[in-house]
């Protein structure tokens, strides 16, 4: 079975669901010697079959696959009657409607079916943890499962279940926080302080996630003791990443200046540039994965279309000034080059 502490270079390219993530991005990320991750999420089963073996064509080496666990849902169907209201005249703009909200599980058992089948080295798992029954299936087909956790409280959660290893998401990340309950509040200790009461709890592996898009920072967390760090932000301009063109020219736009945690766009909370879309109905948004994101599905996809950086959602971390262009392999030797 895989083992982190195996890696040659100790960094894990994050899996950033909704594009950034491709084949081509975990295969060059895997060929350093370090982790390249596939995102399932909003993907179909057949999707990611295909993107699966896409990517054994590109690497012989190791790489992960990330789904997303499914959790009830919190959302009421007043809100979210009250918030396409308020969406409707903004996706008017584009030509658009809002769109129809309705139960989705994200292919949850079918995609489990597709890793048994084709086994990744690794699966890890964002919004909860599977049970003990899912953790032993994957443990007896050679998959290390590893999930994500925001607090000690998860990290004990997904320890009961078995779980062999945890990526610690710190509040920096960008994109959607890990956390098992969609109505709570994100936890906001930071990295460091996640990190120690963890790695005080177990002696379980453990990935150090969320803000590392510098190579001392990267260091930081390996000299503490983790055993690899995640980056996912510093990932979205590499040539090999599926970041759209309006997304790539955000990231380097002076105009915009910071990030920050919003449920304006998915219904649960998510890290990225502050755009007016944000400024205007976080205040607003209800709570609802995934409805709130099937609403403003089509309004996003219709700005992006137009060029407009103001109506999507730019996924980045706190970190995102200090991000760089090039080859996935030249940003892995950029951040690793501090690693003793």
């Amino acid at each position: 079975m895989f083992d982190f502490r195996a890696l040659r270079v100790p960094i894990v390219q994050a899996p950033m669901a909704g594009g950034p993530s491709t084949p081509e991005l975990a295969a060059a990320v895997s060929n350093t010697g370090a982790l390249g991750f596939l995102a399932a999420g909003y993907r179909s089963a057949a999707d990611l079959d295909e993107q699966i073996h896409r990517t054994r064509l590109l690497t012989g080496e190791a790489f992960g696959v990330n789904l997303f666990v499914p959790q009830p849902s919190v959302a009421t169907e007043e809100a979210l009657a009250v918030y396409a209201s308020e969406l409707a005249p903004h996706a008017a703009r584009y030509g658009v409607e809002p769109g129809v909200p309705h139960p989705d599980d994200d292919g949850w058992a079918e995609k489990l079916d597709v890793l048994l089948a084709l086994r990744p080295a690794v699966a890890s798992f964002t919004f909860g943890s599977p049970d003990a029954e899912t953790i032993g299936r994957l443990g007896d087909a050679d998959i290390l499962a590893v999930v994500t956790v925001t607090s000690l409280a998860e990290a004990q959660i997904a320890l009961g279940n078995g779980v062999p290893a945890l990526v610690l998401q710190g509040p920096l990340a960008g994109g959607h926080r890990g956390t098992f309950d969609p109505a709570a509040p994100p936890p906001d200790e930071d990295l460091d302080t996640l990190f120690g009461r963890i790695h005080h709890y177990t002696d379980a592996p453990l990935v150090a996630a969320g803000g590392l898009t510098t190579p001392e920072a990267i260091a930081h967390v390996l000299a503490r003791g983790a055993v690899a760090a995640q980056a996912g932000t510093a990932f979205l301009l590499a040539r090999e990443a599926g970041t759209n063109p309006v997304q790539r020219a955000a990231l380097v736009d002076p105009q915009f200046t910071e990030t920050a945690v919003t449920r304006a766009f998915s219904g649960r909370p998510a890290r990225g540039l502050v755009n007016d879309f944000m400024r205007r109905h976080e205040p607003t948004a209800p709570l609802g994965y995934p409805e709130v994101n099937q609403l403003t599905t089509p309004l996003r996809a219709a700005a992006t279309a137009a060029g407009d950086p103001h109506a999507i959602n730019v996924w980045a971390g706190a970190g995102f000034r200090s991000i760089r262009s090039g080859s996935a392999a030249e940003i892995v030797r950029h951040l690793a080059k501090e690693i003793v």
